[in-house]
């Protein structure tokens, strides 16, 4: 099996889910083959160095006998967060002010694409929007 650069020596990406946080930092959650059959999840952190268009990368690899405890302590930390430390925190803001922003994006593409005038560069969107 090839993966998504046509190397038959390392695994493929069989699922792929993108975790947008904000304008800058990106989570990708992969599902892996090997070579093998196996599979394991693997979690990428990519944050977009600031005046760069080059990008920092941190990742994790969760393996299949490791799954349900990582998951368990993971929703874990996560309610300890929630009910303990920030019990008043209004969690769904960054939802909200996501909807917004591409919802905002979308409207910014579309004025532009409108005027059938030069499309406007992303980065110069991304300049509109405010987090």
């Amino acid at each position: 099996m090839e993966n998504e650069k046509g190397n038959k020596n390392f695994d493929t990406i069989v699922y792929s889910a993108k975790v947008k946080a904000g304008k800058r930092r990106t989570y990708f959650l992969d599902v892996r083959q090997t070579r093998g059959s196996d599979y394991f999840l693997s979690i990428t952190e990519s944050t977009k160095r600031p005046n760069s268009d080059s990008y920092d990368r941190h990742k994790i690899f969760v393996y299949k006998e490791d799954f349900n405890r990582f998951a368990d302590e993971l929703q874990n930390a996560i309610d300890y967060i929630k009910t303990n430390l920030m019990p008043d925190y209004d969690y769904d803001e960054f939802k909200r002010r996501n909807e917004e922003y591409e919802a905002r994006a979308k409207e910014l593409n579309s004025n532009t694409d409108q005027a059938a005038t030069e499309e406007k560069p992303k980065s110069e969107i991304d300049d509109d929007l405010t987090w």
